[in-house]
This record gives C-alpha cells, structure tokens and sequence, in this order.
C-alpha cells in the first residue's frame, strides 16, 4: 500500500445536503426547520440555560447563605513557613514590605500568624493579625509579635 492508493473507507463520503434549494431537493419549503416559532426565524440563538419558556432552574432553586460585605479576609503564614523564609532570605525580622517586596503577598493583603511549626530563633514580626498560640512560641524563644 503506498499513500497514492488510500482511499476514505466506504460511506465515509457523501454528498453535502443543499438546504433550502427548492422542494425537488427534499429540504426545500421550511428547510428542515419545521413551521413557525423562535427556532425557524433567521438569526434566532438561545442560550445554554433556556428552558423553552419554563422558570429556569436558578429562579427555582432557593437562594440561601449570606456574604458578609465587610468580612476581613486574611493571608495566613506558619511558624514552619516563617523558618524556610529565614533560612531562604537571610533575615531574622519580618514585615508587611518583606513579604511585599520578595511577592509573596501583596501590600493590601492582611497578614495572619498561626501557630503551625517550631521556632529555632527569635523573629521580630509585624502582622495584622496572631493566634495566641504563635504570639507565645515566637516570645519563648526571644522574639516579638506586634500588630499593626
């Protein structure tokens, strides 16, 4: 077999269906689009979510839950995440423009400590937020916790 002798498997070809050319062609007249309504005027589109009329499922189910507009969300750092930036940077003292400036959080992220890990040295922090947890790990190894 050499590529000038393939040929597309039987009944895999067949002629393209001429809509809309007349009734000697079997789809003349409305043109396999049946009679009247929205779906047989030209340029007619509906959407994924219509229901043909009937109340679509998102006006059916129940709303529930509520978002809080002034809920304060917060990024949160561990004890574990505090020594890998120590041993990786290099420093001891860690602040809002420390993180902002290595992009690890952005400047109008708030930042929260929590408690997950062992501290090995003293670290001077400035965060928004702190478990109690963390706040005394961090001043039983010699270090300070204060929130902006």
């Amino acid at each position: 077999m050499e590529l000038h002798n393939l040929k597309p498997a039987k009944g895999a070809i067949h002629r393209e269906k001429r809509i809309a050319r007349g009734e000697g062609s079997g789809h003349g007249g409305t043109a396999g689009k049946g009679h009247k309504g929205m779906k047989a005027r030209s340029g007619a589109t509906t959407s994924k979510s219509f229901e043909g009329g009937q109340t679509p499922l998102q006006r059916r189910l129940p709303k529930f839950g509520f978002k809080n507009p002034d809920r304060i969300e917060y990024k949160e750092v561990n004890l574990s995440t505090l020594e890998a930036y120590a041993s990786r940077y290099g420093v001891a003292e860690f602040n809002v423009a420390f993180f902002t400036a290595n992009r690890i959080f952005n400047k109008r992220d708030r930042i929260k400590l929590l408690a997950n890990g062992e501290v090995t040295r003293a670290y001077r922090l400035q965060v928004h937020a702190c478990s109690a947890t963390a706040k005394a790990k961090i001043e039983a190894a010699g270090g300070s916790v204060d929130l902006i």
